[in-house]
């Protein structure tokens, strides 16, 4: 999905990403078109491969055949946001306005329906990117982040590769106990709020502050 055949197939594909993407934006955050670009072509490549290694038809070529492109990716935006916000209004040259929904539909028929047997296997990576779309749409109106996995798999690694902040060494009194165990009991209990925050509403609730202070910890006690 980070891979193109030719500057055509790159270029076609970005443009859709562009300007479907944008809109997805008006309406959902960033984290969500990621997950639904890297699910949508995970999904669109797990359909592509089952296909071609289970259907007969697809026997003589399966040797020489190659999933190749961010189509699957880009479809599943397409029709996501298009699920979304279907009543949405794009003006179309010498067309006028039309709603997305339609848009999206004719965008899905003429790259994965017509003339089926010309690049199959692309046809069946859009379909599998473009039914993640759909039901990744209908889980979130029903209050079900299905992205919310691969979001947290990639807020870790960007914590941990995250390059670390320059220390700056200073040097204090000594503080007496109660001082001392004062100043350990309020850091326990912001821990302790952060900690039930992430129980209540995932990582992903939490602020970057919050979030700096569960990694700072972290490294404290390690």
């Amino acid at each position: 999905m980070f891979t193109h055949k030719d500057i055509w197939h790159i270029v076609f594909n970005m443009l859709w990403l562009y300007w479907f993407g944008k809109i997805f934006l008006e309406y959902l955050d960033q984290k969500k078109l990621v997950a639904v670009y890297l699910l949508g072509g995970l999904s669109g490549a797990l359909v592509y491969v089952l296909s071609f290694n289970i259907f007969p038809a697809f026997r003589e070529i399966v040797n020489e055949s190659v999933a190749l492109g961010a189509s699957a990716s880009v479809m599943a935006i397409v029709i996501a946001i298009a699920a979304y916000v279907p009543n949405y209004t794009i003006h179309l040259f010498l067309i006028g306005r039309i709603k997305i929904i339609y848009v999206a539909l004719v965008i899905f028929i003429l790259t994965s329906a017509v003339d089926f047997s010309v690049n199959s296997g692309g046809k069946l990576a859009h379909i599998g990117g473009a039914l993640f779309g759909y039901i990744y749409i209908i889980n979130l109106k029903k209050g079900r982040d299905t992205g919310k996995g691969i979001n947290k798999i990639i807020d870790f690694f960007a914590i941990m590769l995250r390059p670390g902040k320059r220390l700056k060494v200073t040097y204090k009194k000594p503080k007496n106990d109660y001082e001392f165990n004062k100043v350990k009991a309020d850091r326990q209990a912001k821990i302790n709020m952060i900690l039930d925050k992430i129980s209540k509403g995932g990582y992903d609730s939490l602020t970057k502050e919050e979030k700096d202070t569960l990694f700072s910890e972290s490294q404290n006690r390690n």
